[in-house]
């Protein structure tokens, strides 16, 4: 009872440049968060629904398909 909760949208406009800036610099590593890495498309929909179903500690997978 008696509880609001508020929310908004980032500007994003505004702060993304200079955030992608310092991850350019160096001055930000966004790498940390990263649990799984995939090479291979076949992958895809096992990594979904491992992500999906919080399973392995997945928090973001990133895939290079071609790397």
């Amino acid at each position: 009872k008696g509880i609001t909760i508020k929310s908004g949208q980032t500007h994003m406009q505004k702060y993304m440049g200079p955030l992608l800036d310092k991850v350019a610099n160096g001055d930000i590593d966004p790498g940390y968060i990263i649990t799984h890495r995939l090479n291979s498309l076949e992958d895809a929909a096992n990594a979904y629904k491992t992500f999906r179903d919080k399973q392995d500690g997945c928090i973001k997978v990133v895939m290079r398909p071609n790397g």
